[in-house]
């Protein structure tokens, strides 16, 4: 129960986890970074050119037609130059479309196929809202990073690099004030962006917990009209929006400071080089072409230097924005297969709780030594007070939760030791409250056997008397659902549950008040189809109305996590003191009270 607690996620664990989506691309992903590379390398040459042609339009005593060729050259040497490098950027950029596509496509089914494996309790704690925004945002992140790298942090490194090296053969001095110039903007740049990351990371955060609330308080609207709680969820949500406000503005500012800390910087350098650059020009020197020169590299330079806080701001962005995902995708599954799990073959359907504990925390045990058997083929009801126990027991069935102590064998086989999906293959479950897909009826009902015909689900829907409501619908099984079925009423969400379990045909059957949100008509119509469902069939039974429960082979009355009474209907009540019979004397209109 402790697995899907926070840890802490390094830069270093989000960079393996993008390269785990690269992996099946690095061909593209190594082509598109030389390409850049060279085509940034290209564009440092052409202002060399540019240099020499303003020196030889200045020169003097040379008559300017001899001079022509001499610049006609200079500029088809400038029109190769960016030419190539026009090349080879059309070239990456194409590559790396798909690149960066096919990527985020690979870590966005990464997530979906990690974090669809997790647990019941993992879902129980956390918003839905806040897990999709996860994914979308790490997908995103990676796309933020990589061009981070080729269209910023390469040209920068390529430009400071370079324009050092040739400045350096021009004037060495003013190829010193360069370098220490870069390297101040860096350093602090980098330095204020780090600080600067603790608020990032809140923001992004704050972003996750609007979305989670905007996506529970949407999901639950029905309530909160049902309720009158328009005002107070505005309210509610006015304060965690707020609290965005707060985080992004916070960053935002921060921001500032350090674009007009740049700013004042990039003005300071391009004083002292034109500043240093009039002093050897007074003695001649440098040239008027050499002007040129450092005006053309200090302008892209400074470029550069200027987008290096974004550079650094992208970077941690991009991990903060990855963090929450990745922290998912580190978290070890609470329910897994052990080594070499072996499928489960059911035979009779024999189900036995042995000696069995469950407890959500250390204060709130809800099984107490559980001690059952269920007979192959044997049809159980288990009853009691809310809270005694009785869901927990077919969802740990189902092996939602692991038990603390004890287990629960299927034909004698532990079902912590078999595979996980040959063991849910062989239960079919009829929840109380069942959530569809917001999809077709058709995929609905066969999301209990996908291979299953069109024929097949047709007749399992009709068993299910859900035929009654659906040809009264204009596209038939083609009707959508809505998100978890909320076109639907309680009762047919039902009827589709049942369809679903029937055409699963699993051996064995969990009912889970599987018919609470029917009338009296229509759960007469469909008990039909629950006898048939439940023949030859080991069935465990969760309900209420004595009209299913007196039909059991044997009923279980659970009560504060313990087995306190067992046997028919008959049994029991002829029991004068005992919890079933002071339950059955109290119900009304057919229900056992809460």
């Amino acid at each position: 129960m402790k697995a899907y607690e926070d840890s802490t996620v390094m830069l270093s664990q989000v960079m393996k986890t993008f390269w785990r989506g690269i992996r099946t691309q690095t061909w593209a992903f190594y082509f598109v970074t030389v390409t850049f590379l060279v085509a940034y390398v290209i564009r440092l040459f052409p202002p060399l050119y540019y240099k020499r042609f303003f020196d030889t339009i200045t020169l003097t005593g040379e008559a300017r037609a001899l001079l022509v060729p001499e610049l006609v050259h200079i500029l088809v040497a400038i029109l190769l130059l960016q030419g190539i490098a026009w090349a080879l950027f059309q070239s990456g950029i194409l590559v790396v479309q798909d690149f960066e596509s096919k990527v985020m496509a690979r870590l966005k089914q990464m997530s979906f196929d990690y974090l669809i494996e997790h647990s019941y309790a993992f879902f129980a704690d956390h918003f839905t809202g806040s897990l999709v925004q996860r994914v979308n945002r790490f997908s995103r992140a990676f796309e933020r990073l990589y061009d981070t790298l080729i269209f910023n942090l390469i040209p920068l490194v390529v430009q400071v690099v370079g324009v050092t090296i040739i400045v350096w053969f021009q004037e060495p001095m003013i190829s010193g004030i360069i370098l220490v110039w870069a390297f101040l903007i860096v350093v602090f740049s980098y330095f204020f962006s780090r600080w600067k990351l603790k608020y990032d990371i809140r923001s992004a955060e704050a972003d996750s917990t609007t979305t989670a609330r905007l996506a529970d308080t949407l999901t639950n609207q029905n309530a909160v009209t049902a309720f009158v709680g328009s005002d107070h969820e505005s309210e509610s949500f006015k304060g965690v929006s707020n609290a965005q406000a707060h985080a992004q503005r916070l960053t935002w500012n921060f921001s500032t400071i350090l674009d007009g800390t740049q700013a004042g910087m990039i003005l300071i350098i391009e004083f002292l080089v034109f500043y240093y650059a009039i002093k050897f020009w007074q003695r001649d020197a440098i040239t008027i072409g050499t002007f040129v020169l450092m005006q053309v590299y200090i302008i892209g330079l400074a470029g550069q230097l200027w987008g290096f806080s974004r550079i650094v701001r992208n970077v941690y962005e991009s991990f903060g924005d990855s963090k929450e995902m990745v922290e998912i995708l580190e978290m070890p599954h609470d329910i897994k297969d052990v080594p070499g799990a072996l499928p489960l073959f059911v035979r009779e359907g024999r189900v036995e709780f042995k000696d069995l504990v469950f407890s959500f925390n250390e204060t709130r045990r809800v099984l107490d030594h559980i001690n059952l058997t269920i007979r192959g083929g044997e049809k159980v009801a288990l009853i009691g007070p809310s809270g005694a126990g009785k869901s927990t027991m077919v969802k740990l069935l189902l092996r939602l939760y692991d038990p603390v102590e004890g287990s629960i064998a299927i034909d004698g086989q532990n079902t912590q030791k078999v595979a996980q999906e040959s063991l849910r293959r062989s239960v079919s479950l009829v929840p109380q409250d069942p959530v569809l897909f917001h999809r077709t009826l058709m995929e609905n009902i066969r999301y209990g056997r996908r291979d299953a015909t069109d024929e097949e689900v047709i007749e399992a829907a009709r068993l299910a008397h859900c035929d009654e409501f659906i040809d009264t619908l204009p596209l038939k099984y083609e009707t959508y659902v809505g998100e978890r079925g909320i076109k639907l009423s309680g009762g047919e969400r039902q009827r589709v549950a049942i369809a679903r379990a029937i055409l699963k045909n699993a051996p064995i059957l969990i009912l889970d008040e599987a018919t609470s949100s029917l009338d009296s008509h229509s759960e007469m119509m469909i008990q039909d189809a629950l006898d048939k469902l439940m023949a030859e069939k080991t069935s465990i039974v969760i309900a209420h109305r004595l009209s299913t429960i007196r039909k059991m082979d044997r009923i279980i009355v659970i009560d504060g996590g313990k087995v306190v009474e067992e046997g028919s209907h008959d049994e029991l009540v002829a029991q004068d003191t005992g919890l079933y019979k002071k339950l059955w004397m109290l119900q009304a209109g057919g229900f056992l009270p809460e």
